[in-house]
């Protein structure tokens, strides 16, 4: 029997992640003692008394049951006052905020909801690969808005040609950025919101980095922009902010419609996220967990400036960014991004990601992430040292 899959997954570029963890394990199999700075996990622990709430929740018989679909009313009011706290709008927890099984799966999920065949998707570029993936599974055409260092590594709307922004359905942004770390101001969103309210494009906001930042920076919401209600959704994780990336659970809010639209995709896709997650959410959200998120975040900073200035100290450039736990590096002279990431990976035990893992107009450039403690950084730059680049 000769099988075959969907013609779909050839649309996929090469797996470049798939590549590096077979790498990862060849150099692992000789014996040397891996540093991965590779992959956005959080190795700082989910703060203690949200494990207690999980702890407490799985053990009530209500909760070994399906989950509604669209999340317990009580997480989703507590994801409309926590982000009403933080950012200022409010929003209807019973029409405006759906439970997602993290935001990944939300985001996946929006383009089989908003995007027909033939439809063109403005998807930055580098950026987030599930954007891309979403838009191809579901027959749209991709238009990849270039993020230029000398822009910021924001897109420049002014160069979409006319005839694109007519047929778009859907833009796709991430601020605070992965993987760039390129933070943005309101009067950012303002422009994209008009931009996409001129051409009547479904703005979809990926905001899962908000609360991981530093020198004072206070990343804004896409709703703080006039007008975002008619067209934008925004997504958002409880992984970053609260170290529980394992844990699945994120929410969306924004233009009822649309949630909705999301939400018919979720009651024939999934069942929901398991109702001791989202309690123990909810001890996350309503808890006040501002001095934990503090101390995260100033972990964060100190690898960041170690890491940063070790970097630029063995000649390899790049700028302490003021939101996200993602260093985005130039690559040194002579190297592509993925022969950089390869001889740092064999030779020194490394492992860093390649920024054309993140689409054509991440080359050149490799990202670090702070997800490990200090003097494994420190070994990591020393070993990189070692190889005289």
């Amino acid at each position: 029997m000769q099988l075959k899959t969907a013609t779909r997954l050839t649309l996929l570029p090469p797996y470049l992640f798939a590549e590096l963890d077979r790498l990862k394990k060849e150099v692992m199999a000789k014996g040397v003692d891996v540093i991965s700075l590779g992959i956005g996990d959080p190795d700082l622990p989910t703060p203690q008394h949200i494990v207690e709430s999980l702890q407490r929740a799985a053990t009530d018989p209500k909760n070994h049951r399906y989950p509604d679909y669209e999340g317990l009313e009580s997480f989703r009011r507590a994801a409309a006052n926590w982000y009403q706290r933080r950012f200022g709008p409010k929003f209807d927890p019973q029409r405006e905020v759906c439970a997602l099984i993290g935001s990944k799966e939300g985001i996946a999920n929006f383009s089989t909801a908003v995007v027909d065949p033939g439809d063109i998707v403005l998807i930055p570029d580098p950026g987030y690969p599930v954007y891309y993936s979403g838009c191809v599974f579901n027959g749209g055409e991709p238009y990849f808005m270039v993020l230029r260092k000398e822009n910021g590594f924001v897109p420049d709307f002014d160069a979409i040609p006319d005839e694109v922004a007519r047929r778009a359905r859907l833009m796709w942004l991430g601020y605070p950025n992965n993987p760039t770390g390129a933070t943005v101001d309101r009067a950012f969103f303002d422009k994209a919101v008009r931009f996409c309210l001129r051409h009547n494009i479904i703005l979809a906001h990926d905001n899962a980095y908000s609360e991981i930042a530093y020198d004072g920076y206070r990343a804004p919401s896409v709703f703080e922009a006039d007008g975002a209600r008619e067209c934008a959704v925004e997504f958002h994780s409880l992984s970053k902010t609260f170290s529980m990336t394992g844990w699945r659970v994120g929410f969306v809010l924004g233009n009822a419609e649309l949630v909705a639209a999301l939400g018919k995709v979720k009651t024939n896709y999934d069942s929901g996220v398991f109702q001791a997650v989202q309690e123990a959410a909810i001890t996350g959200l309503e808890g006040g967990d501002g001095d934990k998120l503090a101390e995260y975040c100033a972990v964060y900073k100190e690898r960041r400036d170690l890491l940063v200035g070790a970097l630029r100290s063995i000649g390899i450039k790049c700028d302490p960014p003021r939101a996200t736990f993602y260093i985005w590096a130039e690559v040194p002279k002579g190297y592509s991004s993925v022969s950089f990431t390869e001889r740092v990976l064999k030779e020194a035990g490394v492992v860093i990601t390649p920024g054309s893992g993140f689409g054509k107009g991440g080359e050149g450039f490799v990202r670090f992430s702070l997800t490990v403690p200090s003097e494994r950084l420190k070994e990591a730059v020393a070993r990189i040292k070692a190889l005289r680049l």
